[in-house]
């Protein structure tokens, strides 16, 4: 199908390969998606999470892009001004280590070719390998304006990095000190506490002994990590433990070292772990830097940059740390001081780049003061709720965060990302740099160099700090930077704060807060105003996808086999509530998703009926047919039905319910447009039609079929656009786009709710006359008798209304609509052969009371059967002064007890006279029929003279068979001891439940064939 392509010659099968390829080329070239902060209409803006310029494109991304997508282009449709900004993170750590694993290829360290020649090969590769993730981004059909396409290094955001530190510098919120962090051997770098991994490890625990100094004792310590007991400065107890209340203030010499340390008291100490007593090194352990800080004790540094230990570690030295711990326990047991060894199951942190154990190291580095920032954000979201949570439970995660965090230390020893701008006058400290090296900030060297020769002279030697940023520090800035900040440019004027940002729970620590602190502090103002949380996309098993569990599924792969709006259709459909997990339906051996291949199945279903549709439209436009009146029942009912899926989609998204919006709409085009009611119409679409139906027909299918292409177009761009075009036959070099037209809003006063729920009975009842002829395997080309019974008025009027749809499209020949009452007195004389008072019409139960009610009176008139109970009380209630008048005017003499007794006799037997007429006037239910039942109306289809009776039970029983057959051989392999003792639980209980599904199937065929019988 394209933009040219006459609507009645429509190709038969949709191409999603070409349509996509077209369509995301169409709204590049032309900028359909360019924002223009000069037009009118509110600004709607969210700036794209930038995946890591060495990322390909995994489920997450297309998950993420996907929901990010619908956002924009439904609020683009509704008429603001809408801006997805585009984007790629530099990913300092990533790129170094792709970047050193090539030189070491080559025999290789970056300080052999130095750092200009390193980072020339940086840009190099990151020139080459930039397209990929983009590329693969542009594949989702994402609308983006890549005329605004940034990345974390290019010179505005650099600008905007170099603008927010030495701001901030200025301002004492960001110090050069020495303090614990956490350090990547691997790297060589430090790595904050978000890029830590906490794995569970399978180690040991290593009890030894501190003698006492005075010789009165030991203490006995135990530990996870020995090596470090060289950088010991001190033992620690909690002041409670009353095991060692008596040792505090006295001193242990350290075993292997010989240095006397002291024993202290520490609320920090666990008296559970271990022994109750730790040993203490601050320049090693985060707690132990605390408790080192408050007691005053020395911080002994043992280990070198690279993991290996250094002077400070004696006979030690250059030992790589893991190898020095088993050489450290070997000395601690030829010493005699190890106690035992013990199996210990705990939490090491890893270098999430690295991938190796980080290494607490004391270390000088640069600081984000970070509680003024943090509690200035805390006062947005306590004092204004800002940013809005969805879900809101994630507010309190956020805000935890926020109440808890630390300094925050921002340079990492590498070379490819923003070079901190910090000079240091070498000339003061012999030409190096040293913890006590004074230093000047600056934007640029020529600021710098100015500076130093006011403070130094103009003798001054510098020399720039060779450390990056982290780059969680320019991400930081990523929502207004990328808008133009450090100036105040007409987009950062228009398009921010920005709408919303969509993410992951788990980065809400890693870039959220951060965003949100530098936004509020640079800005004055919260960076977006929601902040939509969403689940992550696992595995078929339900497990998180990662690359070390090899588990991840390719969303290109499936966009190949199955259409990009497919993926996306599906991704989104299956979030039932914000940020709910995904579980991907996945075949892993085949390649193959079902889910993803039952939305193509629904790509297809809306291509067939729109294909359908414009072959029926006479060549006209849905603009030419003009929107329709309409008087028909059918016609009012899908305009409803259209109105309110407006109404429920636009709450829906509006809301953050795009799950639920894409579900609803599913079932409206899908069941009520292409299954119901264009199968409704056909029939007035033909050429013989009344010309004036045809033409509302023409124009309803036309109307509601454009709005439904909008209304699913943010889901599935492609397709919906390349019908759109064909649908309004726009010109070959028309710009229009089906993207940029008016999203539908609901005209509320055709929504008929008691109409819908009408139609729903026609519609029910057609389905159930379908059912029962697959259930008597009935051929589509035969007509049948259908008798609809049912005692209420109302759904028999609908009933009679619609009998021109149930006859249509249920093949109907002969249809009855008639009272239930009377088939119940049909079936009960039939088939019981007896009489019941609740089958009787009202009339001739009150005919039976009476006469009864007259009999008892003349018994007890006649001192007769005085004790009938059935009657007995109720004759009580009719009063003295009735009886007395009763008995004087019938009974007291023999002239008018004789006329009394003589009626009642003529009356009795007329009383059974019409009863006898009534059954026998009421028509017998044809025998061999089958029935269903929708709300409280019953459907009957005679089988006799339609189907072979015979043949249709014979077959019957032969699925019973075939049934049985398998029940005996599930049965055999459950009574099979072999089976039960070695089948894993779950298989054995799948074959109960196999057995279970079979017998209740066997039952309800048995019962068919019983009801023919």
């Amino acid at each position: 199908m394209t933009a040219t392509t006459p609507n009645n010659n429509i190709p038969s099968i949709y191409d999603s390969k070409a349509a996509e390829t077209k369509w995301q080329k169409f709204w590049e070239e032309n900028n359909i998606y360019k924002a223009d902060p000069s037009k009118p209409g509110e600004p709607y803006c969210i700036v794209i999470p930038p995946p890591n310029v060495t990322g390909s494109l995994h489920m997450g991304h297309a998950f993420e892009n996907s929901l990010i997508d619908v956002l924009v282009r439904y609020h683009r449709m509704k008429g603001k001004n809408a801006l997805y900004l585009p984007g790629t993170d530099h990913a300092s750590i990533a790129v170094q280590s792709i970047l050193e694993k090539q030189l070491k290829e080559e025999k290789k360290t970056r300080y052999d070719i130095g750092r200009e020649k390193f980072l020339e090969r940086a840009w190099q590769w990151k020139a080459e390998s930039k397209g990929n993730i983009v590329g693969q981004l542009r594949r989702l059909g994402v609308s983006v304006d890549w005329t605004r396409e940034r990345f974390t290094l290019d010179e505005g955001l650099s600008e905007a990095v170099l603008e927010a530190f030495v701001s901030l510098y200025d301002q004492g919120l960001i110090y050069r000190g020495e303090y614990l962090v956490n350090w990547c051997p691997e790297s060589q770098s430090a790595v904050s506490d978000l890029e830590v991994d906490q794995k569970e490890t399978n180690g040991n625990l290593w009890h030894f002994r501190y003698s006492l100094t005075d010789g009165s004792g030991y203490l006995e310590v135990a530990t996870t990590r020995p090596e470090t007991m060289l950088g010991d400065t001190a033992i620690a107890v909690n002041p409670d433990d009353e095991r060692y209340k008596s040792f505090i203030g006295k001193t242990v010499t350290l075993p292997i070292m010989n240095r006397e340390i002291p024993i202290i008291a520490d609320e920090l100490v666990d008296p559970s772990f271990g022994t109750g007593c730790v040993k203490v090194t601050p320049a090693h352990d985060p707690n132990d830097f605390q408790m080192g800080k408050r007691h005053n004790l020395p911080f002994i540094n043992i280990m070198n940059r690279n993991g290996t230990l250094n002077e400070n570690a004696g006979e030690f030295q250059g030992q790589d740390r893991f190898v020095a711990r088993k050489n450290v326990v070997a000395r601690l047991e030829a010493d005699g001081v190890l106690v035992k060894i013990e199996d210990y199951k705990h939490t090491v942190p890893y270098s999430e780049r690295g991938k190796v154990p980080v290494e607490p190291l004391l270390s000088t580095q640069w600081f984000v003061k970070i509680r003024p920032l943090a509690d200035k954000t805390l006062a947005c979201l306590d004092n204004e709720n800002s940013p809005n949570f969805v879900p809101q439970r994630w507010s309190k995660v956020y805000r935890d965060w926020l109440v808890k965090l630390d300094d925050w230390c921002i340079s990492r020893q590498l070379w490819w990302g923003h070079q901190i701008p910090a000079w240091y006058a070498v000339s003061e400290t012999n030409g190096e740099i040293t913890e006590t090296t004074p230093f000047v900030v600056a934007k640029t060297e020529a600021d710098a160099w100015e500076k130093a020769k006011q403070q130094f002279g103009e003798g001054v030697k510098l020399e720039r700090d060779a450390d990056v940023l982290d780059t969680w520090f320019s991400s930081g800035l990523w929502s207004f930077s990328t808008l133009g900040w450090s100036e105040q440019t007409p987009d950062l004027e228009k398009y921010y704060p920005t709408s919303v940002l969509v993410t992951g729970f788990d980065i809400i620590f890693f870039w959220v807060a951060r965003m949100t602190m530098m936004g509020s502090h640079f800005t004055g103002k919260i960076p977006f105003q929601d902040v939509y949380i969403h689940g992550l996309v696992l595995d078929e098993k339900g497990k998180k996808m990662s690359k070390s569990l090899n588990n991840g599924i390719d969303p290109l792969l499936l966009i190949e086999k199955y259409g990009t709006d497919a993926l996306r259709f599906y991704l989104i459909k299956e979030v039932t509530g914000a940020g709910q997990n995904i579980r991907f339906d996945y075949d892993r051996k085949k390649n193959e998703s079902g889910s993803v291949e039952a939305a193509r199945n629904f790509a297809n279903k809306i291509w067939n009926g729109s294909r359908f549709v414009m072959m029926n439209l006479d060549g006209q436009t849905p603009a030419q047919l003009g929107v329709p009146e309409v008087t028909e029942l059918s016609d009012k009912w899908i305009l409803s039905r259209y109105n309110r899926v407006i109404k429920q989609t636009n709450e829906y998204i509006s809301s953050y319910g795009m799950g639920e919006a894409a579900n609803g709409l599913y079932e409206f085009i899908w069941g009520d447009f292409c299954d119901q009611y264009i199968e409704l119409v056909k029939s007035r679409l033909a050429e013989d039609a009344d010309a004036s139906s045809r033409k509302t027909a023409q124009q309803v299918l036309a109307y509601v079929l454009e709005g439904i292409l909008k209304l699913i177009h943010p889901y599935m761009p492609h397709i919906t656009e390349e019908i759109w075009h064909t649908l309004t036959q726009q010109d070959a070099d028309s710009l229009a786009s089906l993207s940029l037209q008016r999203y539908p809003d609901a005209d509320e006063k055709q929504i008929n709710l008691a109409l819908e729920e009408e139609f729903d009975l026609l519609l029910g009842t057609i389905r159930t006359i379908r059912n029962l002829r697959a259930e008597a395997d009935i051929k589509p080309g035969i007509k049948v008798a259908i008798n609809l019974q049912t005692d209420s008025a109302k759904e028999q009027k609908i009933l009679t209304a619609g009998e021109v749809y149930i006859r249509d499209l249920a093949k109907v020949e002969s249809l009855t609509i008639a009272s239930g009452g009377n088939e119940a007195k049909a079936k009960t004389s039939t088939n019981q052969k007896e009489f019941k008072f609740s089958q009787i019409n009202w009339q001739l139960g009150l005919k039976v009371i009476g006469g009864l009610f007259l009999l008892r009176i003349g018994i007890a008139a006649a001192d007769t059967l005085d004790d009938i109970p059935l009657f007995g009380q109720f004759f009580e209630l009719v009063g003295i002064g009735y009886s007395a008048w009763f008995i004087s005017k019938n009974l007291l003499n023999t002239e008018a007890r004789q006329r009394f007794l003589t009626a009642l006799s003529s009356n009795a037997q007329k009383l059974q006279n019409e009863l006898q007429t009534e059954i026998e006037a009421t028509p017998k239910q044809e025998d061999n029929a089958i029935a269903g039942v929708v709300g409280t109306v019953q459907v009957i289809l005679p089988l006799t003279g339609v189907v072979d009776i015979a043949a249709f039970s014979a077959k019957l029983q032969r699925k019973v068979d075939k049934i049985e057959g398998e029940i005996n051989s599930l049965s055999a392999r459950l009574n099979n001891s072999g089976f039960v003792s070695n089948a894993a639980p779950e298989v054995i209980q799948s074959v109960r439940d196999n057995v279970a599904e079979a017998e209740k199937q066997a039952e309800i065929l048995r019962d068919r064939i019983r009801k023919l019988a």
